[in-house]
Parts: C-alpha cells; sequence; structure tokens
C-alpha cells in the first residue's frame, strides 16, 4: 500500500461512487477499480460492500477511511510546512469550527486577515466541538473554535470573554415571561425545552439549584436545527447569544437567561506539538489583538 492508494481510496469515499471519483482522479473507471480490489487483495480484507449504486464501507473500511485521512493530512500540512519556510505569509489556513461561532466571529477576523495578508486562502470545517478536536488531533486543521468545556490537555488555547445563553422562542403561542429582554430561569418550568448535548449538565444543574426538573423535549448538537424547531412551535431552544444573527425571523424572540444567568465560552485551540504554518501562526496573532 502506497501513498497513491490512499488517495485513490479516499477519493472514492468521499464521492461516494468509484465513477466519480475516477472523474475527479481524471482516470478512467475500471482501472481505479482494479486497483481498489488490488488494494483488498494485499490487505486480505475487503474494503467495500459491493452491489450499492453508493459505496458502504465494511469494517475494515471505515478503519482505513479514519488512517487515510490522518496520514495524507499529516502529509498535506508537512509539505506547507516546508514550502512556508522561505515562502512568507502564503499558502493555506485550515480552521474547523462549531456553528454558531463561526458564523458570528470568522467573517470579521477573515477579513481582517484578508487585508493584511490577500495572498492566504482558507479551508473551513463545520461541525460539533467533538469533531473540531477530532480533525485537530488528526492535523487535518490547523486551529479550532470550540464551545467550552472540553478537555483541554495538549492545546493550546485562546479563551474570548463569556457569552450569555439567551432562550429563543416564538412571538406567538410559545411565549415566555412579561419582560421583553430577559427571562428567568424559573419562568422555563413547565415549559418545553431543547437543549444542546453540551450544555445539558450545566443547564439542568442551574434549573435544579432554582427548585424545578427542566421539560426537555430535545437534546440535539444542532444549533441552525434548534432554531428551525423553534419556529415550528416544537419548543424553546437554548442557544449562545451569537447564534440569534444566525436566523433573522421576526416571529422569534430572544431572551436572556437570568436568576440565575448561564453562559457559555468560545476558545481558539491549536496542539501544543504542532507546527503552525506562516499563514496559522500570523492569524493567531491576529486573533489574540481581537481578544480583550
Amino acid at each position: 500500500m502506497d501513498i497513491r492508494d490512499l488517495k485513490y481510496f479516499y477519493a472514492i469515499v468521499e464521492e461516494g461512487n468509484i465513477s466519480h471519483a475516477a472523474r475527479r482522479l481524471n482516470i478512467a473507471q475500471p482501472p481505479l477499480s482494479k486497483q481498489m480490489k488490488q488494494l483488498e487483495d494485499a490487505l486480505g480484507v475487503q474494503l467495500f460492500e459491493r452491489g450499492s449504486r453508493r459505496i458502504r464501507l465494511t469494517e475494515a473500511g471505515k478503519l482505513l477511511r479514519g488512517r487515510a485521512e490522518q496520514i495524507l493530512g499529516l502529509m498535506d500540512t508537512t509539505m506547507k510546512e516546508i514550502t512556508d519556510l522561505n515562502a512568507g505569509v502564503v499558502g493555506t489556513v485550515a480552521i474547523g469550527t462549531v456553528t454558531s461561532s463561526g458564523a458570528a466571529l470568522l467573517p470579521k477576523w477573515i477579513q481582517k486577515f484578508h487585508d493584511l495578508y490577500p495572498h492566504v486562502t482558507f479551508e473551513l470545517w463545520e461541525g460539533d466541538g467533538y469533531h473540531i478536536l477530532e480533525l485537530l488531533d488528526n492535523r487535518i486543521i490547523e486551529i479550532g473554535i470550540v464551545r467550552a468545556p472540553f478537555d483541554s490537555s495538549g492545546y493550546e488555547s485562546i479563551s474570548l470573554p463569556d457569552e450569555p445563553l439567551v432562550i429563543a422562542m416564538k412571538q406567538e403561542g410559545c411565549y415566555c415571561g412579561d419582560d421583553p429582554e430577559q427571562v428567568r430561569l424559573i419562568e422555563l418550568q413547565n415549559q418545553p425545552l431543547i437543549v444542546p448535548r453540551r450544555w445539558r449538565n450545566v443547564f439542568y444543574e442551574s434549573c435544579q439549584r432554582v427548585g424545578f426538573k427542566p421539560k426537555i423535549v430535545c437534546i440535539s448538537d444542532g444549533i441552525l436545527q434548534n432554531l428551525l424547531w423553534v419556529k415550528l412551535g416544537i419548543g424553546m431552544a437554548i442557544v449562545p447569544q451569537s447564534a440569534a444573527g444566525l436566523i433573522y425571523d421576526s416571529a422569534l424572540a430572544y431572551k436572556k437567561i437570568v436568576e440565575p444567568g448561564v453562559s457559555t465560552q468560545t476558545v481558539i485551540v491549536w496542539g501544543q506539538k504542532h507546527n503552525l504554518s506562516s499563514g496559522g501562526r500570523h492569524f493567531l496573532g491576529l486573533l489574540k489583538d481581537f481578544v480583550p
């Protein structure tokens, strides 16, 4: 097995179809199929389940997919580091971010950075915090933007100021509290709540301290999905304050949770032992100027 085998295999996985992967790789489909059969013979395992229009991986195939992502990502990072030595601030900065932070914070950071270093391009990945840290560990990305709390061992980090959690609700039919700006935590008693998995325990404990058990109708990691559920009248969603800018809808209201307040924190992380590209180092330098 060599790098070419891994590139071919990973292209098939990403495209989900051998013919599409062949077009992407600019080779004919029969030689690509033959190459994959030879790889399976060499490894002594079956990587793909035959007989499906869309590629389905066996357990061995899933294992190789993870390893291929790590190896190809490390190879790409190594090439970037070497070429960056004498090239100055150029190349590509790979960043992974959770949805709400990426939408609220990244555009202004990237705009400022692009003004200073117009020859640097970006590659953005999006997912929940666990996926972003996995991409960072595998060196697929250089910099991650996640929400606290998380296991910070092995990472350097920059913490942004605390951000309040707010409750998103419909203006009609699912409204709570008389104050248009804020809602007391006790007022959420008996309300149908949609809570992000990351803050489930913190929110549950806060509710218990004021004397009630929250009525949670859904635990979900998708901030955008949670807001869409609010629009449908399924419940009220706990979201970070910055999420209010993700979906503008006059039918929705956002209220800060008080008595007690509940907050979250955005953290910019990178690997302690990872060598950053020149673009990555300069981007972190810019972020440090943004943080109070």
